[in-house]
């Protein structure tokens, strides 16, 4: 898939376009932000909808008009575009790399670029420790450390991509490969079966008895840059997403236990092998052998766990937390599946930040066979997001009662707004406004770096309010851009516990917040939460796997997500 190199590109372009700070640079800015942003988040391969429609197929998509589909032709035929390149050699800066570190965006990087020199990350740091940037205009010493630290993440989780940006590809992959006719069964395994938040590489098994033949169509996928290693049984391909994939063609008899093996996680397959050696078995990634040698009919992994006296534990559960010894005891929890899920309690429209309209999200909604979903602008104090206020709400759920009445049932539309949680902890709207929605979503936008005390003090008060029904991306991070802010998380879900206040499982891939580990650590408390999408715009819907897929990794169950109730039970839900 090209999407995400594509959207990149866009997403460079506006950057760059963004110094100029005229009125036609700015609607191109953002006519490029909203491409991108559509292309980054399809399900369908962007070159596949090319060759099947044309420059027509991709004019039907959400924010792409002629010109930008020219753009995107002009890629996908020569892996260049003109326009990109030309801003290139005004600005020679690898302009992804540094605006992904906090503390830097389009304008300072450029400025870093004009007045030092720099052009790339290595650039940066050393400027940055021989604090060069500090003494600038408009950075100081207080930049200067954030950008160190922002550096440090970034070589903590260099070769590493968001699950969000590399589980679309391995599955075009996987589904090219289906198509070929060459498999009998093909697998995603490793880290990202596991749903990890981001992924170092991507391992796929295939079942066939025609090895050459598929590794010849594998290494000639489009998404293929080059290869590593190729032979009948494992091939290792560089992709042109920035990583390594391993393809393996496994026999019948051991394809369980590969599977079991090659998911992981490294310390869970430990001790299950010491489990095996145990009751005098050997377990490898060619099965499961007895005491004679003597291979185990082992076909599925099912097989592998039953064998060894446990029940089957799902992938996102194998991380080494547990889990092994409750699947000994039987004790393995029935936890949370996408089909759970009957609606979306935090969604924008483009009367704030949103792309797309309130009637095309609804429709949206009805397509990802969901019952219900929260539309949740945000509140005027966010003005980078063109929040409303208290009138421009009032407007805006007439509008919202006239869609419910027209959609007669099919769907419903709850009325609600992500309120941004001010400085002091005071929500920004006022309390009438707010009485008036069936759903208030609190977050925090701004002063992440508030003492933890004041933090902690300043959400607990806003959740204190008698107002908040959730509480949304908890800490505030984005992953491998920034850390959460600072704030006493057992304080926090004393309070949401309380007040009952829900806490959210952000969806947005960037996000996925609460992480595992912090619905793990909530899940002690008698609290609820929301699996949300954030979705500013209709594709986002799809986010709910993520979401999902890290409330599993929490060991959630159904009953402690809000939103796995039908209208019904979520209406009585938000009333208490």
């Amino acid at each position: 898939m090209d999407n995400k190199l594509i959207a990149d590109i866009f997403n460079d372009i506006a950057a760059m376009l963004s110094v100029d700070e005229t009125p036609s640079s700015r609607f191109e800015v953002r006519a490029y932000q909203k491409a991108a942003l559509t292309i980054a988040t399809l399900q369908e391969d962007i070159g596949d909808i090319y060759r099947k429609e044309g420059k027509e197929g991709l004019m039907k998509l959400p924010g792409i008009g002629k010109g930008l589909a020219e753009r995107i032709e002009e890629y996908i035929k020569t892996g260049k575009i003109r326009r990109y390149e030309e801003l290139r050699k005004r600005y020679p800066i690898d302009m992804k790399a540094l605006t992904s570190i906090e503390g830097i965006g389009a304008k300072k990087a450029i400025a870093l670029y004009k007045k030092l020199g720099i052009k790339d990350v290595a650039s940066l740091k050393k400027a940055a420790e021989s604090h060069k940037i500090g003494a600038l205009s408009g950075f100081g010493g207080k930049s200067e450390g954030l950008i160190l630290r922002g550096i440090q993440r970034l070589e903590t989780n260099k070769g590493r991509l968001l699950l969000g940006d590399a589980l679309p590809v391995a599955e075009s992959m996987v589904g090219k490969l289906i198509g070929s006719g060459l498999v009998v069964k093909v697998v995603i395994a490793g880290s990202m079966r596991r749903m990890r938040e981001t992924v170092g590489d991507i391992d796929i098994l295939a079942l066939s008895d025609k090895g050459n033949e598929v590794m010849d169509f594998f290494t000639k996928l489009p998404d293929v840059s080059g290869i590593v290693v190729k032979g009948p049984t494992k091939t290792t391909v560089s992709l042109k997403i920035g990583l390594n994939c391993d393809l393996r063609v496994i026999a019948p008899e051991s394809f369980g236990a590969a599977l079991q093996y090659f998911t992981g996680s490294k310390d869970h397959n430990v001790q299950v092998r010491t489990i095996a050696v145990r009751m005098g078995y050997k377990l490898n990634e060619y099965g499961l052998f007895g005491r004679k040698g003597q291979l185990m009919p082992t076909k599925e992994e099912k097989d592998i766990y039953g064998r060894l006296g446990m029940q089957y534990m799902p992938p996102e559960m194998r991380e080494a937390r547990g889990e092994v010894k409750l699947a000994q005891e039987h004790k393995i929890p029935r936890l949370v599946e996408l089909g759970d899920i009957r609606g979306d309690m935090h969604t924008h429209t483009l009367e704030s930040d949103g792309a797309d309209s309130i009637e095309e999200m609804a429709d949206a909604a009805m397509k990802a066979d969901l019952d219900y979903f929260a539309t949740t602008n945000h509140t005027k104090s966010l003005g980078i997001a063109n929040g409303m206020d208290e009138r421009g709400f009032a407007k805006f759920f007439k509008r919202v009662d006239k869609l419910n009445d027209s959609l007669d049932g099919k769907i419903r539309v709850l009325k609600g707004a992500e309120v941004d949680i001010l400085k002091d902890g005071s929500l920004d709207l006022d309390r009438e406004c707010l009485k008036s929605m069936d759903c208030v979503v609190a977050a925090v936008h701004s002063y992440f770096r508030m003492e933890e005390s004041e933090m902690t003090k300043r959400v607990c008060k806003a959740l204190e309010s008698g107002l908040v029904h959730i509480f949304a991306h908890p800490t505030g991070r984005e992953i491998n851009v920034r850390e959460q802010y600072p704030i006493d998380l057992e304080k926090l879900f004393v309070a949401a516990e309380r007040n009952k206040v829900a806490l959210e499982i952000n969806s947005f891939p960037i996000r996925l917040d609460l992480s595992d580990t912090n619905i793990m650590r909530a899940s002690k408390y008698k609290v609820k939460f929301a699996i949300d999408t954030d979705a500013h715009r209709t594709s986002h819907f799809g986010f709910l796997r993520y979401g999902v897929g890290t409330a599993r990794r929490g060991w959630l169950e159904k009953g402690r997500v809000m939103n796995t109730l039908p209208l019904s039970g979520i209406m009585k839900e938000l009333e208490k």
